[in-house]
Protein backbone atom coordinates (compact mmCIF):
# COMPACT_ATOMS: atom_id res chain seq x y z
CA UNK A 1 0.00 0.00 0.00
CA UNK A 2 1.32 3.09 -0.75
CA UNK A 3 0.65 6.48 0.95
CA UNK A 4 -3.09 8.43 -0.23
CA UNK A 5 -4.34 10.57 2.77
CA UNK A 6 -8.12 10.57 2.82
CA UNK A 7 -10.01 13.73 2.78
CA UNK A 8 -13.72 14.52 4.61
CA UNK A 9 -16.37 15.40 2.72
CA UNK A 10 -19.33 16.63 4.59
CA UNK A 11 -17.79 17.32 7.42
CA UNK A 12 -15.65 19.91 9.06
CA UNK A 13 -11.64 20.34 9.20
CA UNK A 14 -11.98 19.30 12.74
CA UNK A 15 -13.65 15.91 12.36
CA UNK A 16 -10.12 14.25 10.88
CA UNK A 17 -8.47 15.42 14.18
CA UNK A 18 -11.63 14.40 16.50
CA UNK A 19 -10.84 10.54 14.88
CA UNK A 20 -6.71 10.83 16.08
CA UNK A 21 -4.31 8.74 15.62
CA UNK A 22 -3.31 5.34 15.14
CA UNK A 23 -1.02 5.22 18.10
CA UNK A 24 -4.09 5.85 20.42
CA UNK A 25 -5.96 2.60 19.21
CA UNK A 26 -4.71 1.21 22.95
CA UNK A 27 -6.01 4.54 24.32
CA UNK A 28 -9.40 3.43 24.52
CA UNK A 29 -10.92 3.55 20.78
CA UNK A 30 -12.42 0.52 19.60
CA UNK A 31 -14.59 -0.14 16.60
CA UNK A 32 -16.10 -3.95 15.11
CA UNK A 33 -15.28 -4.34 11.65
CA UNK A 34 -16.32 -6.66 9.38
CA UNK A 35 -14.22 -7.18 5.77
CA UNK A 36 -15.73 -7.95 2.04
CA UNK A 37 -13.46 -8.77 -1.04
CA UNK A 38 -13.19 -11.72 -3.08
CA UNK A 39 -9.86 -11.44 -2.77
CA UNK A 40 -8.34 -13.73 -0.21
CA UNK A 41 -4.40 -12.31 -0.15
CA UNK A 42 -6.08 -8.76 0.10
CA UNK A 43 -8.16 -9.40 3.34
CA UNK A 44 -5.10 -11.02 4.78
CA UNK A 45 -3.15 -8.28 3.99
CA UNK A 46 -5.59 -5.52 5.16
CA UNK A 47 -5.68 -8.05 8.70
CA UNK A 48 -2.41 -7.79 9.00
CA UNK A 49 -2.59 -4.27 8.42
CA UNK A 50 -5.44 -3.02 10.57
CA UNK A 51 -6.15 -5.95 12.54
CA UNK A 52 -4.08 -5.38 15.17
CA UNK A 53 -6.82 -4.61 18.31
CA UNK A 54 -4.79 -3.64 20.76
CA UNK A 55 -2.52 -1.14 18.68
CA UNK A 56 -5.20 0.32 16.27
CA UNK A 57 -8.35 -0.67 17.88
CA UNK A 58 -10.25 -2.44 15.34
CA UNK A 59 -11.83 -5.36 15.95
CA UNK A 60 -11.91 -7.61 12.43
CA UNK A 61 -14.95 -10.00 13.67
CA UNK A 62 -15.81 -11.69 10.00
CA UNK A 63 -14.96 -11.48 6.06
CA UNK A 64 -16.89 -11.96 3.44
CA UNK A 65 -16.25 -13.06 -0.58
CA UNK A 66 -19.35 -12.64 -2.48
CA UNK A 67 -22.46 -10.82 -1.89
CA UNK A 68 -24.48 -13.60 -0.04
CA UNK A 69 -21.47 -14.28 2.25
CA UNK A 70 -21.60 -10.23 3.14
CA UNK A 71 -25.10 -10.18 4.00
CA UNK A 72 -25.29 -13.47 5.98
CA UNK A 73 -21.92 -11.69 8.15
CA UNK A 74 -22.80 -8.46 8.63
CA UNK A 75 -26.41 -9.53 9.60
CA UNK A 76 -25.07 -12.11 12.22
CA UNK A 77 -21.96 -9.75 13.62
CA UNK A 78 -23.33 -6.23 13.28
CA UNK A 79 -20.46 -4.50 12.77
CA UNK A 80 -19.82 -0.94 13.47
CA UNK A 81 -17.97 -0.47 10.00
CA UNK A 82 -18.01 -2.74 6.75
CA UNK A 83 -15.09 -2.24 4.30
CA UNK A 84 -16.92 -2.87 1.29
CA UNK A 85 -15.18 -4.00 -2.31
CA UNK A 86 -17.43 -2.55 -5.00
CA UNK A 87 -16.92 -5.88 -7.26
CA UNK A 88 -18.06 -8.97 -6.00
CA UNK A 89 -19.62 -11.87 -7.16
CA UNK A 90 -23.37 -11.74 -6.49
CA UNK A 91 -24.16 -8.19 -7.84
CA UNK A 92 -21.20 -5.80 -6.57
CA UNK A 93 -21.02 -3.65 -3.14
CA UNK A 94 -24.28 -2.16 -4.40
CA UNK A 95 -26.47 -5.00 -4.06
CA UNK A 96 -24.87 -5.60 -0.44
CA UNK A 97 -25.63 -2.06 0.22
CA UNK A 98 -29.05 -2.77 -1.10
CA UNK A 99 -29.76 -5.55 0.70
CA UNK A 100 -28.37 -4.07 4.32
CA UNK A 101 -30.01 -0.84 3.90
CA UNK A 102 -32.25 -1.48 7.03
CA UNK A 103 -29.36 -2.75 9.24
CA UNK A 104 -27.38 0.86 7.63
CA UNK A 105 -30.36 2.59 9.07
CA UNK A 106 -31.07 1.74 12.50
CA UNK A 107 -30.52 4.75 14.46
CA UNK A 108 -29.42 2.86 17.57
CA UNK A 109 -26.66 0.41 16.38
CA UNK A 110 -26.24 1.42 12.27
CA UNK A 111 -24.13 -0.68 10.36
CA UNK A 112 -21.65 2.38 8.16
CA UNK A 113 -20.21 0.73 4.78
CA UNK A 114 -16.77 2.38 3.65
CA UNK A 115 -16.43 1.63 0.21
CA UNK A 116 -12.23 0.27 -0.04
CA UNK A 117 -11.63 -0.61 -3.95
CA UNK A 118 -8.92 -0.74 -6.47
CA UNK A 119 -11.18 1.33 -8.97
CA UNK A 120 -10.95 5.25 -9.09
CA UNK A 121 -13.84 5.32 -11.84
CA UNK A 122 -16.46 7.80 -11.12
CA UNK A 123 -19.59 5.93 -11.69
CA UNK A 124 -18.02 3.22 -9.09
CA UNK A 125 -17.67 5.65 -6.34
CA UNK A 126 -20.86 8.17 -7.15
CA UNK A 127 -22.63 4.61 -7.31
CA UNK A 128 -22.09 3.16 -3.62
CA UNK A 129 -22.50 6.69 -2.54
CA UNK A 130 -26.06 6.99 -3.79
CA UNK A 131 -26.19 2.85 -2.27
CA UNK A 132 -25.73 3.84 0.98
CA UNK A 133 -21.80 4.38 1.40
CA UNK A 134 -20.15 6.10 4.06
CA UNK A 135 -17.02 6.97 1.73
CA UNK A 136 -14.84 5.70 -1.21
CA UNK A 137 -10.98 5.23 -0.29
CA UNK A 138 -8.32 3.65 -2.97
CA UNK A 139 -6.97 0.16 -2.49
CA UNK A 140 -3.47 2.73 -2.44
CA UNK A 141 -4.58 3.93 1.21
CA UNK A 142 -1.67 2.86 3.64
CA UNK A 143 -2.64 1.48 7.16
CA UNK A 144 -2.42 4.19 8.93
CA UNK A 145 -5.21 6.26 7.09
CA UNK A 146 -7.25 3.40 6.68
CA UNK A 147 -7.91 2.67 10.86
CA UNK A 148 -8.37 6.62 10.93
CA UNK A 149 -10.66 6.30 7.91
CA UNK A 150 -12.82 3.78 9.57
CA UNK A 151 -12.93 5.53 12.83
CA UNK A 152 -13.95 8.44 11.28
CA UNK A 153 -17.21 6.95 9.32
CA UNK A 154 -18.21 5.11 12.75
CA UNK A 155 -18.45 8.77 13.92
CA UNK A 156 -20.86 9.58 11.31
CA UNK A 157 -18.33 11.22 8.82
CA UNK A 158 -17.54 10.86 5.00
CA UNK A 159 -14.45 9.67 3.51
CA UNK A 160 -12.82 10.13 0.45
CA UNK A 161 -9.23 9.80 -1.11
CA UNK A 162 -8.69 13.29 -2.33
CA UNK A 163 -9.37 13.01 -6.14
CA UNK A 164 -12.68 11.04 -5.78
CA UNK A 165 -14.43 13.54 -3.26
CA UNK A 166 -14.76 15.81 -6.51
CA UNK A 167 -16.94 13.08 -8.50
CA UNK A 168 -19.10 12.77 -5.64
CA UNK A 169 -19.55 16.79 -5.47
CA UNK A 170 -20.06 17.37 -8.78
CA UNK A 171 -22.75 14.33 -8.59
CA UNK A 172 -24.83 15.32 -5.99
CA UNK A 173 -24.40 19.27 -7.10
CA UNK A 174 -26.50 18.81 -10.47
CA UNK A 175 -30.30 18.17 -9.94
CA UNK A 176 -30.27 16.41 -13.48
CA UNK A 177 -29.96 12.92 -13.59
CA UNK A 178 -27.04 11.36 -15.12
CA UNK A 179 -27.68 10.37 -18.81
CA UNK A 180 -28.55 6.56 -19.65
CA UNK A 181 -25.99 4.97 -21.82
CA UNK A 182 -27.84 1.85 -23.09
CA UNK A 183 -24.39 0.25 -24.25
CA UNK A 184 -22.34 0.89 -21.04
CA UNK A 185 -25.22 -0.68 -19.17
CA UNK A 186 -24.72 -3.84 -21.16
CA UNK A 187 -21.25 -4.64 -19.18
CA UNK A 188 -20.85 -5.60 -15.58
CA UNK A 189 -18.86 -3.64 -13.30
CA UNK A 190 -15.89 -5.83 -13.98
CA UNK A 191 -15.93 -5.71 -17.37
CA UNK A 192 -16.61 -1.61 -17.25
CA UNK A 193 -13.13 -1.99 -15.19
CA UNK A 194 -10.93 -4.05 -17.60
CA UNK A 195 -12.43 -1.68 -20.32
CA UNK A 196 -11.24 1.36 -18.90
CA UNK A 197 -7.73 -0.37 -18.55
CA UNK A 198 -7.62 -1.72 -21.75
CA UNK A 199 -8.71 1.35 -23.12
CA UNK A 200 -5.60 3.65 -20.99
CA UNK A 201 -3.34 1.00 -22.99
CA UNK A 202 -2.74 -1.66 -20.23
CA UNK A 203 -1.55 -5.26 -21.32
CA UNK A 204 -3.79 -8.35 -20.60
CA UNK A 205 -0.96 -9.34 -17.72
CA UNK A 206 -0.78 -5.43 -16.66
CA UNK A 207 -4.82 -5.78 -15.57
CA UNK A 208 -4.82 -9.12 -14.37
CA UNK A 209 -1.73 -8.07 -11.53
CA UNK A 210 -4.02 -4.81 -10.89
CA UNK A 211 -7.23 -6.26 -10.58
CA UNK A 212 -5.86 -9.57 -8.29
CA UNK A 213 -7.30 -11.49 -11.44
CA UNK A 214 -6.06 -14.52 -13.80
CA UNK A 215 -4.55 -13.32 -17.51
CA UNK A 216 -7.46 -15.80 -18.69
CA UNK A 217 -10.15 -14.16 -16.61
CA UNK A 218 -9.21 -11.20 -18.36
CA UNK A 219 -9.17 -12.44 -21.54
CA UNK A 220 -13.09 -13.54 -21.18
CA UNK A 221 -13.98 -10.20 -19.74
CA UNK A 222 -12.12 -8.75 -22.72
CA UNK A 223 -14.50 -11.24 -25.10
CA UNK A 224 -17.40 -10.57 -23.33
CA UNK A 225 -16.85 -6.69 -23.97
CA UNK A 226 -16.34 -6.78 -27.48
CA UNK A 227 -19.58 -8.82 -28.05
CA UNK A 228 -21.38 -6.88 -25.98
CA UNK A 229 -20.46 -3.49 -27.85
CA UNK A 230 -20.46 -5.62 -31.07
CA UNK A 231 -16.89 -4.01 -32.06
CA UNK A 232 -13.61 -5.97 -33.16
CA UNK A 233 -11.11 -5.81 -31.09
CA UNK A 234 -8.90 -3.29 -28.85
CA UNK A 235 -8.90 -0.50 -30.75
CA UNK A 236 -12.30 0.10 -31.45
CA UNK A 237 -12.77 -0.50 -28.02
CA UNK A 238 -10.25 2.19 -27.29
CA UNK A 239 -11.87 4.56 -29.09
CA UNK A 240 -15.53 3.50 -28.51
CA UNK A 241 -14.19 4.30 -24.56
CA UNK A 242 -12.26 7.38 -25.13
CA UNK A 243 -15.53 8.75 -27.22
CA UNK A 244 -17.65 8.50 -23.72
CA UNK A 245 -14.79 9.65 -21.76
CA UNK A 246 -13.92 6.75 -19.74
CA UNK A 247 -10.16 7.02 -19.85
Amino acid sequence: MTDTTPAGSGGSADSADSAGSVGEGGGGRHVRVVLVDDHRMFRTGVQAEIGATAETGVEVVGEAADVDQAVAVVTATRPEVVLLDVHLPGGGGVEVLRRCATLAADPERPVRFLALSVSDAAEDVIGVIRGGARGYVTKTITGPDLVNSIFRVRDGDAVFSPRLAGFVLDAFASTDAPPVDEDLDRLTQREREVLRLIARGYAYKEIAKQLFISVKTVESHVSAVLRKLQLSNRHELTRWATARRLV
